[in-house]
């Protein structure tokens, strides 16, 4: 198997470490400068990297757009606070301003895959001035909860359902460190069971190349899963940490895109975004796409991208 994006393409994109938030973020920019066109912020999901949307910010640049995708906070070159508190949603929204802010931009069209869409809902929620437009993939928005999620997913899920089972510090940290590489190609979804079983020799889907699976792979090994792990620890400390947001609709055009195959879809459904969504302007389902969709169909997903922002005026 060879790369799918030919390096030297991906070395045009520059990166450098700002200072947001009291942290700092590694950050990766192309296009042009002086453009006449909303900057476009990409924020990944887990276990992703920048580099995730490799195809989106190329593609983007192209079109004329100054594109930003950082590491987010707990991954890559990004800190990595050891508080488990520090990965609070409205913690994660206030790096994207201090992002804005660090770069001299008012706002911005934010996109969000996984738990990147989680954090781009919410600071659609939590920043409105901030924030252009917003596009979420594989994750919903969805009406804030009647209780802390984590008992009702508990309940209805089991305890080797796998954020359930990520909340214990430490497990899910060691099992996915084990095997980096069998972590970031397996098909199945975590769970304790997967991790006792021994490790399979699987090999990469069809659209990540051995050059993209091997940088995956050593960041991955460098700087381990707890990071993005504690996303996952901060559920129920975020629904109470917004309860002021609870009212609030979002009224910057929206886009949702996803695949028709993504598992997110069993325990997530998204016919309840227009409750909260007062502009969504496309649901976007990829026939036969997974979960890494912007990896996996990443023209389809470029060609949803520019047409939503081509409306935008």
């Amino acid at each position: 198997m060879t790369d799918q994006l030919p390096s030297a393409e991906w070395e045009k994109v520059a990166a450098r470490d700002i200072t947001a938030n009291g942290i700092t973020l590694r950050v990766h920019e192309h296009g042009p400068q002086d453009s006449d066109k909303p900057l476009i912020v990409l924020c990944h999901g887990f276990p992703e990297l920048a580099f995730s949307w490799r195809h989106q910010v190329l593609a983007l640049a192209s079109a004329g757009y100054r594109v930003i995708a950082p590491d987010m906070r707990g991954y890559g070159g990004s800190s990595r606070p050891a508080d488990p508190e520090a990965y609070d949603a409205l913690t994660l929204c206030a790096d994207l301003a201090g992002l804005l802010d660090a770069v001299g931009a008012e706002d911005a069209v934010f996109v969000g895959h996984d738990w990147g869409a989680s954090v781009v809902w919410h600071m659609a929620w939590a920043h409105p001035e901030r924030v252009r437009a917003v596009v979420g993939m594989s994750v919903p928005v969805t009406p804030r909860s009647p209780a802390p999620p984590l008992p009702i997913m508990r309940k209805r899920l089991g305890d080797d359902f796998y954020i359930v089972w990520f909340q214990e510090p430490g497990v899910a940290d060691r099992a996915l460190a084990q095997n980096v590489r069998r972590t970031l190609v397996t098909r199945e979804i975590y769970s304790a069971r997967w991790a006792a079983r021994p490790d399979e020799q699987l090999a990469p889907p069809r659209w990540l190349g051995d050059g993209e699976l091997a940088h995956y792979v050593e960041t991955f090994e460098a700087t381990g899963f707890t990071g993005g792990l504690n996303y996952y620890r901060n559920m129920d400390r975020t629904w109470a940490l917004t309860e002021h947001l609870q009212d609030r609709t979002i009224d910057c055009p929206a886009l949702f895109v996803t695949g028709s195959k993504d598992p997110v879809g069993r325990f997530m459904p998204d016919d309840k975004m227009e409750r909260v969504l007062t502009d969504l302007r496309g649901r976007v389902v990829l026939d036969g796409a997974g979960h890494w969709i912007q990896q996996e169909r990443p023209q389809e997903v470029n060609a949803a991208l520019l047409e939503f922002l081509s409306g935008l005026g």
